[in-house]
């Protein structure tokens, strides 16, 4: 099956690199961070890609709202970023949970839909109260989201029996 072969490749190749940090993190944790990582890393990505190249800092007009660039570049990246995170999540880190996929993905949805809220929030005070450059904004919103996503996915959408 191609979701078995692909997690052991992912543990495969995340718990390479863990030996150095067995005395600091669980290994869930050490996978989380890996995940985490490296789906943040591409969520900035598309972000400073949308932001830049796509929108090019211009207000993006629809047909029934105009976004901010940065909003616009958050919802594209989010658009991509989203499904894989929930992959990781299930798959690669919370493992043992007491809890089915079908009851996982709301609780998850839950859980990003507060992330959203939290990326909105902090991208329209950081950028348009502070001044603070879209990059900058984004980097530390960044921070409070995922410190808020890992504990809220860990004691609540895959919590562990």
């Amino acid at each position: 099956m191609l979701i078995v072969r692909t997690v052991a490749f992912i543990h495969a190749v995340i718990d390479w690199f863990y030996p150095p940090f067995r005395r600091i993190f669980p290994i869930q944790t050490f996978r989380y961070a890996a995940c985490g990582g490296g789906n943040t890393l591409l969520d900035i990505l598309l972000f400073y890609t949308g932001y830049e190249l796509i929108f090019k800092g211009s207000l993006v007009t629809l047909p029934f709202i105009t976004l901010t660039p940065h909003i616009a570049a958050f919802l594209l990246s989010f658009t991509v970023t989203f499904p894989i995170g929930f992959f990781l999540s299930r798959y690669v880190v919370f493992q043992n949970t007491e809890s089915r996929k079908r009851e996982q993905l709301p609780k998850y949805m839950v859980v990003v839909a507060g992330a959203i809220l939290m990326n909105y929030f902090f991208l329209k005070v950081f950028i348009e109260t502070f001044l603070f450059t879209a990059l900058a904004a984004k980097l530390l919103t960044t921070i409070a989201v995922v410190a808020f996503s890992f504990f809220s996915q860990k004691y609540f959408t895959f919590k562990e029996g």
